[in-house]
């Protein structure tokens, strides 16, 4: 019975312990979203992976523009098939059908490519600011004592109350005004 006391005494001692120890770690939180929409660097890569991704549609849409003139030229063929031209017509029809087959594979394998490279770019050029972005809220949180920050921009943070928004801190690091405002989302 004693034991049973003397381990209900250490175990209520460490969870106050554990308790008191916890209610000292400072919390903060920051809105990784707006710091990274104020970012220069993010707006540089934003038209980068436009001006890309607009590229690669010109290309692919190049491709599917010269699918559609062999599919047109194919069907005004084959509105002239008759009874005396017939053996001549169908072989050339089965040249463009194959030519259309042919085209038809390389946009399939063109898109798959676009989206490989894509997603390449995408991580090229928007690994670097969120590195950079992470490294300064990092910077901060070690500065300023903070155990924890919270993106509040993220789902998984349902309710905070307290703590401090860390965000005019971080924009401080990186060397962006607190007056700069975040740029309109691109409308689509």
């Amino acid at each position: 019975m004693k034991k049973v006391i003397k381990l209900a005494v250490v175990a209520a001692g460490l969870f106050l312990a554990g308790t008191t120890a916890n209610a000292q770690q400072k919390l903060a939180h920051i809105n990784s979203a707006d710091l990274l929409q104020s970012m220069p660097e993010m707006k540089a890569a934003d038209a980068n992976f436009q001006t890309f991704q607009k590229q690669k549609q010109t290309l692919l849409q190049q491709m599917d523009d010269e699918r559609q003139k062999k599919i047109t030229a194919y069907q005004d063929k084959y509105k002239t098939l008759s009874e005396a031209n017939k053996d001549v017509v169908q072989k050339e029809l089965l040249g463009l059908q194959n030519e259309i087959q042919d085209l038809e594979k390389r946009l399939g394998e063109a898109q798959e490519k676009a989206q490989e490279e894509l997603k390449a770019k995408q991580a090229e050029l928007y690994q670097p600011v969120f590195k950079k972005a992470e490294d300064a809220v990092r910077a901060v949180a070690k500065e300023k004592g903070y155990a924890y920050v919270f993106d509040i921009s993220q789902p998984g943070v349902v309710y905070f109350d307290g703590g401090e928004d860390i965000l005019a801190t971080v924009k401080a690091k990186l060397g962006i005004s607190a007056t700069s405002t975040a740029a309109p989302a691109p409308k689509k």
